[in-house]
This record gives C-alpha cells, structure tokens and sequence, in this order.
C-alpha cells in the first residue's frame, strides 16, 4: 500500500521559547489555524520562498530579521 508523499506526515519534537510560543499561537488564532498547522504553512513558505529566490540572500540580509524576543 503505498501512501502519497505529503500524506505520510514526519514527526518531530520541537522546542520553542515561551515568548515564541505566545506569538505563534496569536498568529495561529488570528490565521484560523492550530499552531502545527501554522508552523508548517510558515515553513512551507519559507522553503517556496527559498525556492523562487537566488539561495543566499533570498529571505533576508538582515540577521535580526524574524528574531522574537
């Protein structure tokens, strides 16, 4: 039986800090979605991103940027 590949979901344990954690959750209510799902659409999108864009340089060139404090 074979599972489609974006089906057969990965799992991980993942650490957050408390403060990082607040921000998504806000954003995850704010967006309709539980915070997983928010994780995994911002990554998605991150990678989509990466994707279109030259590699180095594609997010951002600034180092604090997406920094939560």
């Amino acid at each position: 039986m074979a599972m489609d590949k974006d089906t057969d979901k990965k799992q991980l344990l993942l650490r957050l800090s408390p403060s990082l954690w607040r921000e998504l959750a806000a954003w995850a209510e704010d967006d309709f979605r539980s915070i997983n799902g928010q994780i995994e659409f911002l990554l998605t999108d991150c990678v989509r991103r990466r994707r279109k864009g030259s590699g180095k340089g594609a997010a951002s060139d600034d180092p604090e940027a997406g920094r939560v404090e």
